[in-house]
């Protein structure tokens, strides 16, 4: 907290830094602080089934899934800064099963925008993402050969481009002829077997070998995103983001997309239902089907996951 609180400190002295070199103080501090908003909003959903001399069978079951979303946003004059926080983590237990892990995700977003002029609807606009996991992930029910790790995937993309929205943060519409995708990579398994797209590891004949795989891959392409959020009734709120991502070097015209949409239903201040859908699909990412005990790749295919939960949530 400390060291958020003098990080705050030195960016609002730097903002109000004046041509005359001497930091301007002729407006009152808490109006400078007007300009930046901080929010938080934590929860968690619960689902369990329990059976006891059930006729018609079934298995006792818990889930849980934690979430966690904060936003730092900076506005002034022309200027806009929006920066999201996401972290999400669920399992799930049934009976004598280990718990499974039934969502897992960890982005960070930043996204500076300068409004042509005083009447226009456009933003000059420069955008970073990076998306990660944190735990090990498998394809059950196999627990002894890791599909996915920490920063294995891990995506960054950094590109500039051209931003329309009236209120940018809540509708948008970004366009970037000009993003750099970078696909990480960092183990070093995954990364010989040529996980997520990489360079895959070149053995001999023998087996031996020769070259380790490479645990990056660059890109170079045309990024879209489409951004809606608002309350569409009293207590219901709506979030759906559309990304579509084409690389100029690699087969240009093969579309990368990654489409979430989230509906939350307010009960009251704590309590709250949610529905959501997430669906992507990358040509560098390969499915696995588990066949006579093995783990066959079925080549890249559409992903999707449905999310439905009830849970509390606390706005801080």
């Amino acid at each position: 907290m400390k060291l958020f609180v003098k990080l705050f400190c030195f960016l609002f002295c730097v903002i109000s830094y004046g041509q005359s070199g001497q930091i301007i103080t002729s407006k009152p501090i808490a109006d400078s602080l007007k300009t930046w908003q901080f929010k938080n909003k934590a929860g968690i959903d619960l689902s369990e089934v329990t059976f006891v001399n059930w006729n018609a069978g079934g298995s006792n079951s818990i889930s849980a899934l934690s979430s966690l979303l904060s936003t730092l946003v900076y506005k002034k004059e022309r200027l806009t800064w929006v920066n999201r926080g996401v972290f999400r983590l669920g399992g799930n237990k049934q009976e004598s099963q280990r718990i499974r892990k039934t969502d897992d995700a960890l982005e960070l977003t930043s996204n500076i925008g300068y409004q042509k002029d005083s009447l226009s609807n456009w933003y000059y606009s420069g955008r970073f993402n990076l998306k990660t996991q944190l735990l090990h992930g498998f394809s059950y029910p196999d627990r002894e050969n890791p599909i996915s790790k920490f920063f294995a995937p891990g995506y960054i993309f950094l590109g500039i481009g051209a931003e329309y929205g009236k209120r940018i943060e809540e509708w948008s519409v970004y366009v970037s002829p000009l993003t750099y995708k970078g696909t990480m990579v960092l183990d070093r398994e995954l990364a010989n077997s040529g996980a997520f797209g990489v360079e895959p590891a070149v053995y001999d004949v023998d087996g031996n070998l020769i070259k380790k795989g490479k645990r990056n891959r660059s890109e170079l392409g045309l990024y879209f995103i489409a951004t809606y959020q608002a309350n569409l009734f009293e207590n219901i709120n709506i979030r759906s983001q559309t990304e579509l991502y084409s690389d100029y070097v690699n087969s240009f015209g093969n579309i990368d997309v990654n489409w979430e949409i989230l509906f939350d239903f307010k009960v009251n201040d704590f309590v709250r239902a949610a529905l959501g859908s997430h669906l992507i699909y990358d040509d560098d990412v390969d499915a696995f089907e588990e066949i006579n005990g093995k783990q066959i790749n079925k080549g890249p295919k559409v992903q999707w996951k449905q999310i439905l939960g009830v849970g509390v949530t606390m706005d801080f």
